[in-house]
């Protein structure tokens, strides 16, 4: 392994150039374009559309994206950092589009706790937390709120997947799960590392 200085600095220097490893060699995938979507280039504008809808984004104009032969293909004009960077994020965002459009992303919430649900009015969220009112969220434009009132779940719907993550995150923090008897809103994968209460451990 080649010497990297001081120990702290050199720590940093190996997972800043793991990282930039990595985004450089993603940008280095094209993009596979399924059946169905269409992919317009503009420069460094990209504007696909699908059987779920449509997404544009404008681009870094140091990346060159083109379309070649049912793939989208992004490449860098150099190889210091900012490029290599940018050249990944780059792919991985129209990959992102890419599938929103024709797949869709979801965020599966569970709400936990005696007396806390869920339900939907029209197209929004009301939500009882254990507060003295309704939590009301309203449905921001492109995304869908899909409730199962039974299991006291929800389902966070839409094409952009920054989006989907972003509305979770909202609704999640109205109430995040507690340590001790794990009652909130938590993600459907997420994992409480439950804490014993005081009493416990006397």
């Amino acid at each position: 392994m080649a010497y990297a200085g001081k120990r702290g600095s050199g720590a940093k220097f190996w997972v800043t150039f793991g990282k930039e490893n990595d985004m450089s060699r993603i940008g280095k995938q094209p993009v596979a374009v399924p059946s169905g979507v269409e992919v317009k280039i503009e420069g460094s504008k990209v504007r696909v559309k699908g059987s779920k809808g449509e997404l544009e984004r404008e681009f870094s104009a140091s990346m060159k994206i083109e379309s070649q032969e049912g793939q989208i293909v992004v490449s860098r004009p150099d190889d210091n950092r900012t490029n290599r960077s940018l050249h990944g994020l780059t792919r991985a965002l129209i990959n992102n589009m890419v599938t929103g459009v024709s797949t869709g992303y979801s965020k599966q919430l569970n709400i936990v706790g005696v007396g806390y649900k869920v339900e939907l009015k029209g197209k929004d969220l009301v939500l009882q937390l254990g507060f003295s009112h309704p939590v009301n969220y309203p449905a921001p434009n492109g995304i869908e709120f899909e409730v199962d009132s039974k299991a006291n779940t929800i389902k966070v719907k839409g094409i952009d997947k920054q989006q989907v993550g972003q509305v979770s995150a909202e609704i999640r923090k109205f109430r995040p799960p507690e340590p001790y008897k794990g009652k909130g809103v938590m993600y459907a994968d997420e994992r409480i590392r439950r804490k014993a209460g005081k009493s416990a451990g006397k």
